[in-house]
């Protein structure tokens, strides 16, 4: 039972990553306002109800690669080694992130995260569903940090410099940089400012 349970969960995520990239292709293609969800629905070969199953809302076709990143900052919180500062630990693993070119710190020039990032800034909709995310984010990470007001307006902060850095590292990207080439200034930048935080 188990293991057909298993089965049926990688197939479930395996359809909803197979609509996920579908519609993803078809915004960057045509533009979120252009394309509808019959048009998705059409492409990834489901009926309508089936899609929604997998995505309440348009939106969710394209947020749902922030997923993986949804409660991150928490997680690192929590998951810190003693003795180490939260804010230390947040910094580290943003600038491991840096190091990685990991597409959340926005230093990643790949064409089509460049083109996806674009889609979520430019698009009034996606960006108003990502500042629900983000505040979602941010009451996990004040949770994480302690209780009362110190630990909202900490977690407050963090996440607005991590957006920060994001949209600066994107934006010089979208201005003909390579992330190679912006790398050593993304690093001065995010030890400049998690250092404030301090």
């Amino acid at each position: 039972m188990s293991e057909s349970a298993g089965l049926w969960a990688r197939k479930k995520e395996r359809t909803r990553d197979a609509i996920g990239d579908a519609a993803v292709s078809l915004f960057l293609e045509r533009g979120f306002d252009r394309v509808s969800v019959n048009d998705i629905a059409a492409v990834a070969e489901i009926s309508k109800p089936t899609l929604f199953r997998y995505f309440p809302a348009k939106e969710d076709l394209v947020l749902h690669r922030f997923a993986d990143h949804q409660g991150e900052a928490a997680r690192v919180i929590r998951d810190r080694m003693s003795g180490i500062k939260p804010v230390a630990s947040l910094h580290r693993y943003f600038r491991a992130g840096l190091d990685r070119y990991d597409p959340v710190t926005g230093l990643n020039d790949h064409p089509e995260v460049v083109a996806f990032h674009r889609l979520v800034f430019t698009t009034p909709s996606l960006a108003g569903r990502l500042t629900r995310y983000q505040l979602e984010d941010e009451e996990e990470l004040a949770d994480a940090l302690g209780e009362g007001i110190q630990a909202r307006l900490r977690a407050a902060q963090v996440l607005a410099v991590q957006r920060v850095l994001a949209r600066t590292n994107w934006q010089k990207i979208t201005d003909g940089r390579t992330a190679h080439d912006v790398h050593p200034e993304a690093v001065a930048d995010a030890d400049q400012a998690f250092n404030q935080l301090q």
